[in-house]
Formats: C-alpha cells, sequence, structure tokens
C-alpha cells in the first residue's frame, strides 16, 4: 500500500506518550505509533456502525425471514 507524508499537530503530553513507546520499542517509531492508532480507531468506528444498523434490525422479523428461507431450502435438499 502506498503512504502520504503528512503533517499533523499533537499535544505535547500526547507526544510525549508516544515517544515513550517508542524508546520501549513499542512502536518502532512515530509514524508507526500513529499509523496504527489511527487505524484502529478507523476499525472501532466501522464495528460501531455495523452494531448500530443491527440495532436497527426487528430480531421477530428476521427470525420470521430466516425461517421462512429455511423451510423452503429444506425441500429442496436431498435425501440422504
Amino acid at each position: 500500500m502506498s503512504q502520504t507524508k503528512v503533517a499533523i499537530t499533537i499535544e505535547e503530553e500526547v507526544l510525549a506518550r508516544v515517544d515513550a513507546l517508542v524508546r520501549q520499542r513499542v512502536f518502532a517509531n512515530r509514524s508507526r505509533a500513529i499509523q496504527e492508532a489511527v487505524q484502529e480507531k478507523l476499525e472501532r468506528m466501522d464495528r460501531s456502525r455495523l452494531a448500530e444498523e443491527c440495532a436497527k434490525l426487528d430480531p421477530a422479523f428476521e427470525k420470521a425471514m430466516a425461517d421462512e428461507g429455511l423451510s423452503e431450502e429444506l425441500v429442496a435438499w436431498p435425501k440422504y
């Protein structure tokens, strides 16, 4: 995946914590630490959106649809 250099503004205390993690070799460098943090946040947001959409589903309706589809499929299944 290609990478692009960007400039960011970050609070000194946050940067100090990042630098401490780099010194402890948790991350190879500042860029890697920030990249992983952003990626993790994006993934968490994606999961949150999925959970929000799932919460909109009507469990009774979804079960009825699954049961309906299953009963139709059972007829078409070969007997063993």
